[in-house]
């Protein structure tokens, strides 16, 4: 009897232990793609626009999705509609707008500027859920978003305030920290979707509504001269765009979101300074300056109070 016991004790210890790696799992890797996603961003930024390349990247991506989503798209397009506030706002904020602001914002600043600023997105959720979901105001969630704001102005300012007084800093950081802005009201507005959606289905109804929003952009670019450079580059950097980020990472960030909750979830950001970092100086040969580590520390600290 007792060794029944114990094989049953062993068992719930090695299925705690493997639902423990899934969670890791779920984690880890959205981070890891998403800072590739900005190294890749910043590297073929003289090859294709900003906006043909998020046009580009949901197309390629809804091509490789819709042969397993489509089924679940006809059974449950009630619901999207039932649902179409919610879901056209985390189609153009999580998808058209956040990836079209960071590309053009990476045209200007380096890609480990735009991955350090993403350590301030859970101080935006936290934001956005005192203002609109009642999440209460505390001294420590308003020293925490003081802090974290000067870690933004740090970083923006490159270590030197006197950039700021004079109002000399580098658009592409503000172009970026208006992708953040999209970033949180999308985690946000994905946890108030119903979990009987098929996340495999609303992707690609996202993914199809982004595209839609995209278009006019898109062709304005086009009209105004700003054409791709397709060569062996650009290609296999649009390929890592439109599978990993894009629909690999989605999915991953999903089911992060559903099993933690959106602020648990968004604390995965934290890891894409840290990936982003090692690939900027690989890929990139950015290294991180010491205004750099200032200012993620002040973001640190104050996601930590907060």
């Amino acid at each position: 009897m007792a060794i029944f016991e114990l094989g049953r004790i062993n068992t719930g210890v090695r299925k705690l232990s493997e639902s423990r790696a899934v969670i890791v799992f779920f984690f880890l890797l959205p981070p890891l793609f998403w800072a590739g996603n900005f190294i890749v961003g910043r590297a073929v930024r003289d090859e294709i626009p900003p906006v043909t390349l998020s046009f580009s990247r949901w197309v390629l991506a809804s091509i490789l999705l819709l042969p397993f989503s489509y089924k679940y798209i006809f059974k449950e397009w009630r619901l999207y509609i039932e649902q179409w506030r919610l879901t056209l706002l985390t189609s153009i904020t999580g998808f058209a707008a956040f990836n079209s602001f960071i590309y053009l914002g990476l045209q200007s600043t380096p890609a480990t500027n735009g991955t350090l600023l993403n350590a301030f997105i859970p101080i935006l959720i936290s934001i956005f859920g005192a203002l609109f979901f009642g999440l209460a105001i505390t001294w420590r969630l308003c020293l925490g978003i003081t802090l974290s704001l000067c870690g933004i102005l740090t970083i923006v300012s490159a270590g030197d305030w006197n950039n700021l007084l004079a109002l000399n800093i580098n658009h592409g950081d503000f172009i970026i920290f208006l992708a953040m802005v999209c970033w949180a009201i999308y985690t946000i507005g994905l946890k108030q979707l119903p979990p009987s959606i098929n996340r495999l289905g609303l992707m690609s109804v996202q993914m199809i509504l982004a595209i839609l929003a995209l278009l006019p952009f898109y062709l304005w670019e086009v009209y105004s001269g700003q054409y791709p450079v397709w060569n062996a580059h650009s290609i296999m950097s649009l390929l890592y765009i439109g599978i990993f980020p894009s629909i690999g990472a989605f999915l991953l960030y999903m089911q992060c979101v559903k099993l933690l909750g959106p602020a648990k979830a968004s604390l995965s950001v934290h890891l894409i300074p840290v990936f982003g970092a090692m690939l900027s100086a690989i890929f990139l040969g950015e290294f991180v300056q010491i205004y750099h580590l200032w200012g993620i520390i002040l973001i640190f600290l104050g996601v930590i109070l907060s």
